[in-house]
């Protein structure tokens, strides 16, 4: 009699129906509606099915119609001072409905306004696993918009939000250890990738160097994000002027828009602003400058420090949040400490002094700041959410 032969396959992966509700999403050019897209087509490819629930844009309802999975568009109104954006309205009947006719195996909220908390009651009432992201630091934002004494309240609404999921994700260490201490529980860290193939020194561009009136060796001064009051552009503005009174020849590009567009101009009117940029067109605009000025105090990801950093570009910014985790003081940046205008300015003369003086020590760090993201692959942190997201169904 013949032996048979049995063998034995390792179980598949398990596939999870996975509600994510937003507020934000692309085309919208932001870093939550950035980092999102890339989770979910990363989950997408890992055979998990998503539902995504978000308020309806006016400018942007086809390119819902264009997605080929689940998307659900809920009211909105206007956020104050982000026109391009709209805030979710309460949906929690809406919610029900749709979960009861096809119930998620786990609802994954990433943002805390009207449509978030009518998400996580929704969740509650129906016993379905939930769980959380926290990605914007509205309680500091308070501080830049003269509503500074909201801080408190709003921090009690986000731990009261937070703590009632299963977990909390968080994209760096600081953050958690800063949340833990206010009361958040639950929480674990998902860093956040960055595409290197996309920002690579080698899109380097003389011709749009050129179109911005520079020379080959004139130093780019470069900032990428939205001009903005939470982005800290009085330091921006007083760290270049410092810079461009012991270096003449020095320009600013200023990538990207918001309501300080306007008197940013008034006050560098040599700089050049470029407007929004997205895709190849923003890898280009990164790789063609020559260091990367981020004088943010309350960003949580970080994204745009990742990418100067990948396009190689050493970079000077507050050591807090994403770049206290990934600028290594000397080896690829500079950090300047915590709300010290006088420190961040001294590192951005420093590390411009540097370009022009010591220019082979400076190509290092430039070399240094690409090679420290070339880990950071996507593929890699969506392995990382995908094993918290089943962790907690």
């Amino acid at each position: 009699m013949e032996s048979i032969l049995i063998e034995q396959y390792p179980a598949s992966r398990r596939s999870l129906r996975l509600a994510i509700v937003t507020e934000t999403y692309p085309p919208e050019v932001n870093g939550v509606a950035l980092t999102l897209s890339r989770f979910i087509e990363g989950l997408r490819e890992r055979n998990h099915e998503i539902q995504l629930i978000r308020p309806r844009q006016d400018h942007v309802e086809q390119a819902a119609q264009d997605n080929d999975f689940d998307e659900v568009l809920t009211g909105g109104m206007p956020i104050p001072r982000y026109p391009d954006l709209k805030m979710g309205m309460p949906s929690k009947r809406l919610l029900i409905k749709r979960w009861l006719l096809r119930r998620p195996d786990l609802v994954h909220i990433v943002t805390e306004g009207p449509l978030g908390w009518s998400a996580l009651q929704a969740a509650l009432k129906l016993r379905i696993p939930v769980c959380s992201d926290f990605r914007t630091n509205f309680h500091t934002y308070s501080q830049h918009y003269g509503i500074g004494w909201l801080k408190k309240p709003i921090v009690a609404y986000l731990r009261k939000f937070h703590n009632r999921t299963l977990l909390t994700m968080v994209p760096t260490e600081h953050m958690r250890a800063e949340l833990s201490a206010t009361g958040f529980s639950n929480l674990r860290v998902v860093a956040r990738g960055v595409d290197t193939q996309l920002f690579n020194p080698a899109r380097r561009s003389e011709l749009l160097r050129r179109e911005w009136g520079v020379t080959p060796d004139t130093p780019v001064v470069l900032h990428v994000g939205r001009l903005a009051a939470e982005k800290n552009p009085a330091m921006l503005t007083a760290a270049f002027i410092a810079i461009r009174q012991r270096q003449p020849r020095a320009r600013l590009v200023l990538v990207g828009e918001g309501p300080e567009a306007k008197a940013l101009r008034n006050q560098l009117p040599e700089a050049i602003f470029t407007g929004s940029r997205s895709g190849e067109d923003l890898a280009t605009h990164f790789a063609s400058g020559d260091l990367f000025l981020f004088p943010s105090l309350t960003e949580t990801f970080g994204n745009v420090t990742l990418e100067a950093m990948a396009s190689g570009l050493p970079v000077v910014a507050y050591d807090y949040a994403a770049a206290a985790q990934h600028v290594q003081h000397g080896i690829n940046g500079l950090l300047a400490s915590y709300g010290s205008t006088e420190d961040f300015t001294t590192m951005a003369c420093n590390l411009a002094a540097m370009y022009s003086h010591e220019p082979e020590q400076f190509r290092a760090m430039g070399r240094n700041a690409r090679l420290a993201t070339e880990s950071l692959d996507w593929k890699c942190v969506v392995r990382q959410l995908e094993t918290l997201l089943l962790s907690v169904v």
